[in-house]
C-alpha cells in the first residue's frame, strides 16, 4: 500500500511528574505497587490449584488407591469446584455473630465471633481504613496481611480470610483460647528453666517460620505469642512486620529517640505503679508484677511496648532477621528474672536504655541463673554482627548448650506446662475482657493495628462516608480466602 498521501500527527510527548499534582502521582505509585500484588495473588492461586492437582495424580498412582481412585478425582473436583464458589461468594460482616471482645488497640478491634454459616468460633480483627490512610499505617496492613496469608505453618496463627467494606478493613483468624505468654508472666511472675526453655524452643520454631517466608517480625513480645488449647505458642500480630516489598516499606521508629523526655519525668503512658521507685529485687516481685499489668495499657497506645525491640531500629543501622533474635534475649530474660532486661516507667527512658545497652544492661544480684541460661542471653542481647542467629539463623541458637537434649521437630507432641482449663469454644477466661467495653454487635468506636495479644488491634470512627480514591486504591488485592477448611 502506498502511504504517501498519509500524515501523520507527531507523538505527543510524554508528560513528567511534575506536571501533574501530588495526589495523583500518590495513586499511580500505589496502583502500580498493589496491582503487583494483586497480580501476584493471583499467580499464587493458579500454582497452588495445580499443585493440588498434580499432589492428587500422584495419590491415585499408589497401587493401595485401587477401586478407590475414582471417588478420589470426583472428590478432589467437587472440593475445588466448592472452592471457585466461595471465591465468588462476597464475604461481609452480617455473616458473622459477635459474641465478645477480646481486643483493642490503637487502630482497632478483635471480637470473638461466630460464622452463622458452619457455626465455628473464630477471631475477627477490625482495622479502620481512615486510621490507616491519616496515620500512615498502610505498609502495616499490607505486611500483616501479606504474612499472614503466605504462611502455613503450624507455628504462626491461621489467616483464614481477610475482606474489606466502605470504612474498614477485616482478618478472620483461627481463635486461639489460651490468651498470651504475657498472662502466663503475670499468673506466674517467674518461670523456672525447664518451663522457660520449652517456650524459648517453641519461639524459635516461630520466629524460623516467619524468617523462612523473608518477613522480619519487628514486634517479638509477650504480648503476641498467643497460647492454643493444647498449650503449645503461636505467632501473632504482624503490624509491624517487614517484608522486602515496596508496599511494606515504612518508617515506624523514625525519630522515636528525637521526641521530648516526658515533663519532669512523670509517668507515660502507665497507670498504676512508678517503676523509677521500685528496686529490681526479688523481695518487690508483687509490686513489679503490678507494674506488669499496668503495661499492657501501652498496647493501646500507637507506639506500643518498646521493652524488647532491638537498638538497631532505633538508631538508624541497617538490620535484618538478627533484630528477632534481640527480642527473644529480652524474653527469655523475662522469664527468668521476672521482669525485662531494659524495663522503666516510660517509653522514652526505656528506649535510651535499650539505645546504651553496654551500659544499662546488667543480671541483678539477688537472681542466680544457670551459666548456660546466661551465656544465652548475653549471646542475643548484643552487637547485630557478633549476635547468636546473626549468621546461622535459628540452627546456630537451637545449638547452644541451655537447648542440649531438645528435639524442636517434636515440641508440639510435647505435653505443655500450662494448657488451659475450658469450659466451651467461647471461653475467653484467658483474656482480660473485664477490662475491655463490651457491647451488643460490632462497636462503632474505636478500634488499631499494634494490639497487646495479637488478637488485638483500636481508635477510630466506622461511621459511613464517602468512598474516595484515598479508600480505594490503598486496598486493591487485600481480600484472601484460604483453600483449606474456610469453605468445608
Amino acid at each position: 500500500m502506498i502511504m504517501d498521501n498519509f500524515e501523520f500527527a507527531p507523538a505527543p510527548p510524554q508528560r513528567c511528574p511534575e506536571a501533574y499534582g501530588p495526589r495523583a502521582n500518590n495513586n499511580q505509585k500505589r496502583c502500580f505497587q498493589l496491582a503487583q500484588a494483586f497480580f501476584k495473588d493471583g499467580v499464587r492461586r493458579a500454582r497452588e490449584r495445580n499443585e493440588r492437582q498434580l499432589d492428587l495424580e500422584r495419590r491415585l498412582e499408589d497401587p493401595a488407591v485401587g477401586p478407590r481412585r475414582e471417588q478420589l478425582w470426583k472428590l478432589g473436583g467437587m472440593s475445588e469446584a466448592k472452592y471457585l464458589r466461595f471465591l465468588r461468594t462476597k464475604e461481609e460482616l452480617s455473616n458473622y455473630i459477635p459474641i465478645k471482645t477480646i481486643g483493642k488497640g490503637y487502630f482497632g478491634e478483635v471480637k470473638l465471633v461466630r460464622k452463622k454459616q458452619d457455626g465455628k468460633v473464630y477471631a475477627l480483627k477490625r482495622l479502620a481504613k481512615t486510621e490507616m490512610v491519616s496515620h500512615e499505617q498502610l505498609p502495616r496492613v499490607r505486611a500483616e496481611r501479606d504474612a499472614l496469608a503466605e504462611s502455613d505453618s503450624e507455628w504462626v496463627v491461621k489467616l483464614y480470610t481477610t475482606f474489606q467494606d466502605s470504612t474498614s478493613l477485616y482478618l478472620l483468624m483461627e481463635y486461639l483460647p489460651g490468651g498470651d505468654l504475657m498472662a502466663l508472666l503475670i499468673k506466674y511472675q517467674i518461670f523456672s528453666e525447664d518451663i522457660t526453655r520449652f517456650y524459648a524452643a517453641e519461639m524459635i520454631m516461630a520466629i524460623e517460620a516467619i524468617h523462612n517466608l523473608g518477613f522480619i517480625h519487628r514486634d517479638i513480645k509477650p504480648d503476641n505469642i498467643l497460647i492454643d488449647r493444647e498449650g503449645h505458642v503461636k505467632l501473632a500480630d504482624f503490624g509491624l512486620s517487614k517484608g522486602f516489598s515496596k508496599s511494606h516499606d515504612h518508617s515506624y521508629y523514625r525519630e522515636l529517640l528525637q521526641k521530648p523526655a516526658p515533663p519532669n519525668n512523670k509517668p507515660a503512658n502507665r497507670n498504676s505503679v512508678n517503676l523509677d521507685e521500685i528496686a529490681l529485687t526479688v523481695s518487690n516481685r508483687a509490686q513489679i508484677n503490678e507494674w506488669r499489668r499496668s503495661r499492657r495499657l501501652m498496647a493501646y497506645s500507637a507506639v506500643g511496648t518498646p521493652d524488647y525491640i532491638a537498638p538497631e531500629l532505633f538508631t538508624g543501622q541497617g538490620y535484618s532477621f538478627e533484630i528477632d533474635w534481640w527480642s527473644l534475649g529480652a524474653i527469655i530474660y523475662e522469664c527468668l528474672v521476672g521482669w525485662p532486661p531494659f524495663a522503666s516507667d516510660n517509653s522514652y527512658d526505656t528506649y535510651r536504655k535499650i539505645v546504651n545497652w553496654r551500659q544499662t544492661f546488667f543480671f541483678p544480684d539477688d537472681v542466680y541463673l544457670h551459666p548456660n541460661a546466661a551465656h544465652l542471653i548475653r549471646s542475643l542481647i548484643c552487637d547485630a554482627s557478633s549476635r547468636l542467629g546473626s549468621r546461622g539463623g535459628a540452627a546456630e541458637i537451637k545449638a547452644h548448650p541451655f537447648f542440649a537434649g531438645v528435639d524442636f521437630n517434636s515440641l508440639r507432641r510435647i505435653e505443655a506446662p500450662f494448657r488451659p482449663h475450658l469450659e466451651s469454644d467461647e471461653d475467653t477466661s484467658c483474656f482480660p475482657v473485664d477490662e475491655l467495653p463490651q457491647g451488643e454487635g460490632f462497636s462503632n468506636g474505636p478500634t488499631n493495628t499494634n494490639g497487646t495479644n495479637g488478637h488485638q488491634a483500636t481508635a477510630s470512627n466506622f461511621q459511613e462516608e464517602e468512598v474516595t480514591p484515598e479508600m480505594c486504591l490503598p486496598f486493591i488485592g487485600y481480600t484472601f480466602k484460604r483453600f483449606e477448611k474456610t469453605f468445608m
